[in-house]
This record gives structure tokens, sequence and C-alpha cells, in this order.
């Protein structure tokens, strides 16, 4: 939309309709007042990235709401270097009035020293008109964004533009699953789609940042034509990406994993300064606590992918009638990880993804999963997960949250309901037994 589109659309359809505007990535470089000078009770909420900001809109806070990150460093001239009090002005105005009207005698018994005031003060007036303009022109002369959000597209490969593309196709859901890489005949197919793209394994094993630029390129698209060929037809997606500068570009996973993994950092194990650490991981300011995220995504990642493959290897995945069942028992590799819930889902995900595929049973394709893990060894609980089908059918709802709710109330199992997910309890480990032949029972 030009400018012309956007104030022909406020006059025609806008203005009589509405008091309170959102303009989302423009505006905050306009005069918003003088653009379209709205009603006085007009309000503008400005969401945009597009900078400088223009200093009416900084300093005009009743109708003009600038939507920004606190710690963003707009540079906005003081309000005194750009504004003058109305009174000062006047009294300007004045003596510029009585200096144009022909002189009276009063006027010419005035002392030289309130002439000398007046020449002063317009002296400090033209010296101020100056300096203002000096620094408008400073504030303005570059157009830039701050921390811009865009749309992209992107490969379902967790992390890989921070890690190695085979790495990343090892170790991630959408790869491990379709070319079932917990099996020699996985591994092979592996090398059959890297084959068929043409990369060279040096390239596919060394970080993506040392890779290549000419393969970089093009590297969505051969990846996309070769992985439709082994069925994943979905390879790429739309995504947004974040820069900060020009070394650092993010995708909305990569923040997502990094500030996870962060949260349920488990070499301090407080919930406190881990919620602390995630949180400053956020901040554009902090770009090394996102990459020691990352660092510590991919560290969970090849955990939970080594124990999809020990479990879909052992069969330690069963049916228990109504879903499928699965316990992480003390001592199995990793084990610690899965007592914190973020990483437990996603291990349950991922297994539950790889089992529907691995298994000729199609009754258990359709079914759900529970999976429990040592939580606490001290106080003898388990944490316990319940995730949907994975079908294309199936609508996602999750029941057991009431489920588990009623399975504990049914057997007087000491439970410990303190997740915002519902899906998600604590279990005294005593009690694992009776609380799962109730749950049978109830979903039967």
């Amino acid at each position: 939309m030009f400018l012309s589109d956007f104030r022909k659309e406020f006059y025609d359809v806008i203005v009589n309709q509405f008091k309170y505007l959102v303009l989302i990535n423009c505006g905050a470089n306009l005069d918003l007042l003088e653009t379209l000078q709205p009603d006085e009770d007009t309000v503008f909420y400005v969401c945009d990235t597009h900078r400088p900001i223009d200093i009416v809109n900084v300093y005009n806070d009743t109708q003009v709401k600038l939507l920004i990150k606190q710690d963003d460093d707009l540079g906005v001239p003081a309000y005194d270097d750009l504004f003058r009090d109305e009174e000062v002005k006047n009294s300007e105005d004045s003596g510029n009035e009585s200096e144009g009207s022909e002189p009276s005698e009063k006027r010419r018994r005035f002392d030289e020293a309130a002439l000398e005031r007046r020449i002063d003060r317009r002296r400090q007036h033209r010296e101020w008109e100056e300096r203002r303009r000096e620094i408008l022109f400073e504030y303005e002369q570059y157009e830039y964004h701050g921390t811009s959000v865009c749309i992209c597209s992107y490969l379902r490969l967790a992390l890989y533009q921070h890690w190695s593309l085979y790495e990343s196709m090892c170790n991630s859901s959408y790869t491990y699953s379709n070319l079932k890489l917990w099996s020699i005949q996985g591994l092979k197919r592996l090398q059959e789609f890297l084959a068929d793209m043409g990369l060279p394994l040096k390239e596919v094993r060394q970080k993506f940042n040392s890779m290549d630029i000419s393969l970089k390129e093009n590297l969505q698209e051969m990846i996309e034509e070769s992985a439709t060929k082994f069925g994943m037809k979905d390879i790429r997606m739309q995504t947004f990406s974040v820069h900060f500068g020009f070394k650092n570009k993010f995708l909305a996973s990569d923040v997502v994993y990094s500030a996870a993994s962060l949260l349920e950092n488990l070499e301090k194990d407080n919930g406190n300064e881990n919620f602390i650490e995630a949180l400053d991981s956020l901040s554009r300011s902090n770009p090394d606590k996102l990459q020691q995220g990352l660092e510590l995504a991919k560290q969970q990642l090849r955990a939970i992918h080594q124990t999809v493959a020990s479990c879909i290897c052992t069969n330690l995945v069963i049916s228990q009638g109504p879903f499928l069942y699965c316990y992480l028992q003390e001592g199995t590799p990793d084990v610690k990880i899965y007592s914190k819930p973020i990483c437990l889902k996603l291990l349950c995900k991922h297994l539950l993804k790889c089992f529907v595929r691995s298994t000729k049973n199609k009754r258990c394709k359709v079914l759900p999963l529970v999976i429990a893990a040592p939580m606490d060894l001290q106080k003898g609980t388990v944490i316990v997960i319940g995730i949907p089908p994975e079908t294309e059918s199936s609508d996602k709802k999750n029941f057991f949250g009431k489920a588990f709710e009623k399975a504990a109330e049914s057997t007087s199992s000491r439970t410990l309901h303190d997740h915002f997910d519902t899906s998600i309890i604590e279990l005294k480990t005593e009690d694992r037994s009776k609380f799962l032949d109730a749950l049978i029972s109830l979903l039967t």
C-alpha cells in the first residue's frame, strides 16, 4: 500500500467508523497527525520497525501509542531541543510586532538594556532554530529498520543454520521418522537421499555457515526436489525469522528450542535462575545467551533421538488396549533430562511419530501414547505425560488431563497436578501400577 492509498483509505473508510486504529509495519516514520489530521479522540497504536520514528509520534503519547521493546535504543533527541513553550514563542512574536509598528515616544524612551535583552532573545532563538535543524537532520538522515521480523521459507530441519546439515537431518523429527533413521536401512536411505541431492559429504558434515556459498544459494530447492522422491513432500514451509545485526539470523523455531533448553537446563537445576536465563535469551542485546541455548538444544535433540531408537529397537512401546505406553526406567541413558516436562513431551511426540512408522499393527497406528519417566528419586516420584494419536484424521484434542484426574481419584493415587498443561502430572512411583490399571479401565 502506498502513502496516498493509506491516506485515501483513512478518509474514505476509517475516519467515520473507528476511533482506535492499529498500524502494523507502517506509520512509525510518518507524522500521523499532520498526514491524516484525525479527530482529537482518535488513537493510533503503532507496531512498526521503520526507523527513525517521527518525533511527533514519540512525544504525542495521547494520540499515538508506540508498541516497541523496552530495550530499543531509538536515539530520539530531547524534547527541549525540538519544541519550545508557547509563552516563549508568543513573547518573541509580540517583540517582532512591536518592532514593525511605528515607534512612539514611549518606545523611544525604553532603556538600552531592554533592547539588548530582546536582541539577545532573538539571537538565542535563531541559534536554537539552527541547532534544531541540525539535530533533526542528524536524526532523520538515515532510514533503517529496528529489530525486523519477516516471513521466509525454511526447511523442517532442527537448527540447521546453526548445525551441520547431516546432524540436523539425523536429529530432526521430520527426517528421522520419514527415513526411519533408527534402523540400518534408514541410514542407508539417508545416504541415498544425500546422493540424490548431489551434495558432497564433506559439505553436509561441516557447519552450515562454512558450506560452499554456491551450494547454499539453491539449497532449499535442491533438498525439496529430492525430498519429494523420498516421500517428504512438505519439507519446506513458511516461518518467521529475525536478524540481530548482519551475522545473527534466527528462525522462530530456533528461538523456541533455545529458550526451552535454557528453561530446563540441568546444569543449574534452579527454576528461577533458568527462567531468567531463558528470558535473557530473548533479548536482542544478548545473542550469546541465545547461542548457549542452541548448544543445549542440540544436546537434547541428540539424546531424544538416541532414546527413540532405543525404545523402538528394544520394544519398550507396548499396547495397553486403549493407548500405547512406554516407561523409561532409572538407568536409561540421559534419563535425567526427561524429568523435565518440555523435554519429555518432545520425546513423547517424536517417539509416537516414529513408532507409527515402524509398526505394522494398524490399530497401534491410531492410538495415543502415555509415557512415564523418573522425576525425583528422593521423593520417589515419576512424571507422566499423555498425547493424542498421530493421525491426520485426529482432531488433536488431548483428553488425558481429565482421564488422569479420574484415574488418580478412583485409586487414591498420590498425584500432583501442578502444570498448566493438565496432561502432565507427577505420580508416586509405588502408585504407578494401580494408576495405570485404572486408566486402562477408564479408557476401554
